[in-house]
């Protein structure tokens, strides 16, 4: 109809080209896709262990083929890289046996030829690209060899190169190629990018205990203390020479070299939650040379705090001291070989609440004091059990915290003093009882400023009407104040009642003052000083006297355990009462030990 038959022949003729056309690209097609499977991963699994041995064939292959490369012209190598019986392939696509191929071409891990034609036949192959496990090793094992080698030419003398430079300027074409080769290698290995990767800080390595900063002690020369159960023990001896203008700080004392020893110490509990403190300290002096002195002191005190449910704590203290009767005091007796022994125990339990901002305090206190024998110098003993008494007091404490750092309070104060005898040698009854009232205000600023102080009065009536009552003004004071680090500011004042058993006399109030200060000039050296001012007033007359004391010193540690110590001190008692007058000075140097 439209060309008639010789137009349809035709065209049976081009649909039959065509359709052979077809058919043997889609035969080529289907026999080259196994080449190109390779290019994305394996048929079938293969072991690192294969992988590696594969490589290290290939390898061993190459470099003896690259050595003889090196040595033959550059147009000999050219020629020689065309195979002398190159694979002709029966069919276009078809794909060598193993046993065709020779050299590298037979691994297992060969890529893809690489060309945009998969029907060439002079197709060249792809580089292997080897696994991550060998590229890992590898690339560890260049990183070795280049440290290796940057070691050795190191340890070269001036004047001298590395091998590879020196064996390349001799021209040996062995060397030579295997340096590049060994250097063509190592460019080919990369570092997978896995490698690269920031490790995990919790793997990576720390650094040595040695190498960490140290915290450096507040005060490197502080006991450390011996660990007693649950009490950490620290004890101090100090052993020296005192030379004195008077031994016995009294009216008529006379100069002397004295022996001094000091024993100190203090045991602080590690307990959770409970705290437990005992201090005490021992004094003995015996004379060398002049005036004959031979005494000793000491004090041991306990305190205990004990935390009880809805903020309730009780705080328990006990105490025993024995001094001998000082040679200035108002009861002391003349003509005696030594003086006295009093000795006092002494002990408190307190109950603190906290409701709110509201503070109470409810403390009982004991205070027994007993007088030994003086000898007197022609050789009589003088009994003093007349003075022996016990003084019974309650103390209530009211307070309001104004802020953490500052409870003002206010407090009372009654007693009883009771005579072990009701009358004494001179007929008198001296019991008393004793009422008190004073406010203060307590601090707490932690290392800052911290204590407490109070003013009030005192009053203490004598059961014998014939005798005045001991009364007056009444303060009490315990600052700590630390201006600076490595300074520390003190200041104590007291008030006590001494009571006399002398004819017609009912006894004095003694005001007592320290201002200290201590000064750790360098981590080894601390200084201190100490002024005094203590006023006793005499009840029923118009007597007293004023007492004024310096003192310096200086500790230099030699270690954490010894230091060398020395001070100097002076003290002056002013009376308007005859023969009370004295000025004693003195000088100490001795050695201090601890632990």
């Amino acid at each position: 109809m439209f060309g008639g038959e010789p137009d349809t022949k035709k065209g049976r003729k081009c649909i039959a080209v065509a359709a052979l056309l077809l058919t043997a690209s889609i035969v080529a097609l289907l026999r080259t896709v196994p080449a190109f499977s390779q290019e994305t991963e394996l048929r079938g699994e293969v072991s690192e262990a294969a992988i590696l041995a594969d490589q290290q064939r290939k390898a061993r292959q190459l470099r003896p083929q690259g050595s003889l490369d090196q040595a033959v012209p550059a147009t000999q190598t050219a020629e020689d890289q065309t195979p002398a019986n190159p694979y002709e392939p029966a069919s276009p696509g078809a794909v060598p046996d193993d046993d065709q191929t020779g050299g590298a071409e037979g691994s297992i891990l060969n890529q893809p030829r690489v060309t945009d034609d998969p029907f060439a036949d002079n197709q060249t192959m792809a580089a292997p690209r080897p696994p991550p496990t060998a590229r890992q090793s590898a690339g560890a094992k260049a990183k070795s060899d280049a440290k290796a080698a940057d070691k050795k030419n190191a340890n070269k003398k001036p004047g001298q190169t590395a091998d590879s430079t020196a064996k390349a300027a001799t021209g040996d074409p062995a060397e030579t190629a295997a340096t590049e080769d060994d250097g063509a290698n190592r460019r080919a290995v990369t570092i997978d990018s896995v490698d690269r990767q920031k490790l995990d800080p919790g793997a990576e390595r720390t650094g040595s205990i040695e190498g960490q900063k140290v915290r450096l002690e507040d005060d490197p020369f502080a006991a450390p203390g011996i660990k007693l159960g649950t009490f950490v023990f620290r004890p101090t001896l100090e052993q020296g020479l005192t030379a004195t203008s008077n031994a016995d700080v009294s009216a008529g004392g006379r100069s002397a070299v004295l022996s001094e020893t000091a024993l100190r110490f203090s045991a602080t509990s590690d307990w959770r939650e409970n705290s437990a403190v005992i201090d005490g300290y021992g004094l003995f002096r015996n004379t060398l040379s002049g005036q004959k002195i031979n005494d000793a002191q000491g004090r041991i005190e306990g305190q205990l705090s004990v935390d009880l449910d809805n903020e309730l704590r009780a705080i328990a203290r006990l105490g025993y001291e024995a001094v001998p009767e000082s040679a200035s005091s108002p009861d002391a007796i003349a003509g005696v070989t030594s003086q006295p022994l009093r000795q006092t125990v002494d002990g408190s339990l307190g109950i603190e609440k906290d409701v709110g901002k509201m503070r109470y305090a409810l403390t009982g206190a004991v205070s027994h004091d007993f007088y030994g024998d003086a000898k007197l110098s022609d050789g009589t003993v003088l009994s003093l059990k007349d003075r022996d008494s016990t003084l019974y007091s309650a103390t209530l404490r009211t307070g309001y915290q104004v802020s953490p750092a500052m409870t003002p309070f206010v407090e009372v104060e009654a007693g009883r003093r009771i005579y072990d005898l009701r009358l004494d040698s001179n007929g008198f009854e001296r019991s008393s009882t004793r009422l008190g009232a004073r406010a203060g205000l307590e601090l707490d600023m932690r290392e800052k400023l911290s204590g407490e102080f109070s003013v009030g009065w005192l009053r203490e009536g004598i059961d014998d009407d014939r005798l005045p009552a001991i009364a007056g003004p009444y303060v009490n004071a315990d600052l700590k104040w630390s201006p600076e680090r490595g300074t520390i500011i003190g200041l104590t004042g007291r008030t006590t009642v001494e009571t006399t058993t002398i004819a017609n006399e009912s006894g004095d109030l003694l005001y007592s003052g320290r201002l200290t200060g201590e000064r750790q000039v360098r981590a080894n050296l601390t200084a201190n000083t100490a002024l005094g001012l203590d006023w006793r007033d005499y009840t029923g007359s118009d007597g007293h006297d004023l007492i004024l004391s310096a003192e310096a010193g200086l500790t230099w540690w030699l270690n954490r355990y010894a230091g060398l110590t020395t001070r100097i001190r002076t003290e002056k008692l002013t009376s308007n009462l005859p023969g009370r007058d004295y000025v004693a000075n003195s000088v100490y140097l001795g050695l201090k030990v601890q632990r």
